[in-house]
C-alpha cells in the first residue's frame, strides 16, 4: 500500500540519507559491532550533510524545518540498512536529546551548544537512570548542591546512551534531596569537566555498535549556566519530551518490523545489497 504521508522534498533527503548509509555506515558496521562504538566521525559527516538538527534553526546550523517526517524518514532508512545500532545513537540525538537544547534554553545556551550538536562536533546523551532503581526517577540518588555560581554533583548513571561518546549530557539531578519529584532539576554535563567519569562501556544482547555506559560523578562542578529551566523542574521537564521519544521508539520498531518482513521476502536492502541514488539535500524553509 502506498503511503501519502510523504512529499518530494522528504524522498529527495530520504535518498540523499540512504547514499549517506551506504557511503558512511554500511562498510564499517561490522568494525563498530566489534568495537562496540560508532565511530564520533559519523556524527560530523552525518552534521555536514544536513542529518542532524533538523528542526533547529538556521541561524544555529540546523535546517530550520519543524517536520518529524524528516527523523521519520531517517529511522525508516536505518532499518532498511540493517544498521540499527549505529541509528540509535543518531535518533537519539535527533529525536530525544535536540529538544531539550532548543525548548529548555535560553538564548546564550542556544548560541553555545545548538551550533556544535546541529554540526556533530557535540555528540548528545540524556543521563536519567540509576543503578538499583529503574524507571522510579523520584528515588534518584545523584545530587547536585549549589554553592555560588556552581552546583556541585554527586552521584552515578548507568545504561546511558551514547554515554562514551557525549559531549554535552543532560543529567537529571536532586537539586533538593529532601523533596521527590519537585527537588529534581536538569543540568548539562559537558566532556572534560573534572571528576566526571566514563565508566564500563555495557556489553549487550544486541546493538553492540551503540555505546551503553556509566557515567560517574565526584564533586563535579557545574556551573548554574548550564541548568535547563528553572530549579525543581526537572521531573515535568523529562515528562514534556517524552511523547516524542515514545513516538520515535515506535516508528523505530514498525520501521524494523517492516524492514524484517521484507528482507524475509527478498525483497529488502541488506548491508551487502544496497542501491540507493546519490543526491544530496538539505531541508529548509517552513514544513
Amino acid at each position: 500500500m502506498r503511503r501519502a504521508l510523504f512529499d518530494d522534498t522528504h524522498e529527495e533527503f530520504r535518498a540523499a540519507f540512504r547514499s549517506f548509509l551506504e557511503r558512511e555506515a554500511v562498510p564499517h558496521f561490522d568494525a563498530w559491532e566489534a568495537e562496540g562504538i560508532v565511530d564520533r566521525s559519523l556524527f560530523a559527516v552525518a552534521g555536514a550533510n544536513g542529518f542532524l538538527g533538523m528542526e533547529a534553526p538556521e541561524e544555529h546550523g540546523g535546517g530550520g524545518v519543524r517536520d518529524f517526517r524528516f527523523n521519520v524518514v531517517i529511522a525508516e532508512e536505518l532499518q532498511r540498512a540493517d544498521v540499527n545500532s549505529v541509528g540509535l545513537g543518531l535518533t537519539l540525538h535527533n529525536d530525544i536529546c535536540l529538544p531539550y537544547f532548543l525548548h529548555l534554553t535560553n538564548d546564550e545556551q542556544k548560541a553555545r551548544w545548538l551550533p556544535g550538536i546541529c554540526a556533530g562536533e557535540l555528540i548528545t546523551a540524556v543521563a536519567m537512570t540509576e543503578p538499583g532503581i529503574g524507571s522510579d526517577l523520584a528515588s534518584m540518588t545523584t545530587t547536585a548542591i549549589r554553592d555560588g555560581d556552581d552546583y556541585v554533583v554527586n552521584g552515578s548513571k548507568t545504561f546511558i546512551t551514547n554515554g562514551i561518546n557525549a559531549d554535552v549530557v543532560i543529567t537529571a539531578v536532586k537539586t533538593d534531596p529532601s523533596q521527590r519529584h519537585r527537588g529534581m532539576s536538569l543540568l548539562v554535563l559537558e566532556r572534560g569537566m573534572e571528576g566526571f567519569q566514563r565508566g564500563r562501556n555495557l556489553d549487550k544482547i544486541g546493538m553492540h555498535a551503540q555505546d551503553t555506559a556509566e557515567l560517574f560523578f565526584d564533586d563535579v562542578r557545574v556551573p548554574v549556566a548550564n541548568r535547563l529551566g528553572e530549579e525543581g523542574t526537572g521531573f515535568l521537564q523529562l515528562v514534556s519530551n517524552l511523547p516524542q521519544e515514545r513516538l520515535s521508539i515506535a516508528v523505530t520498531g514498525v520501521a524494523a518490523a517492516r524492514a524484517a518482513f521484507d528482507r524475509t521476502l527478498g525483497v529488502g536492502a541488506s548491508r551487502t545489497r544496497m542501491s540507493p541514488p546519490d543526491v544530496a539535500v538539505r531541508p529548509t524553509g517552513a514544513a
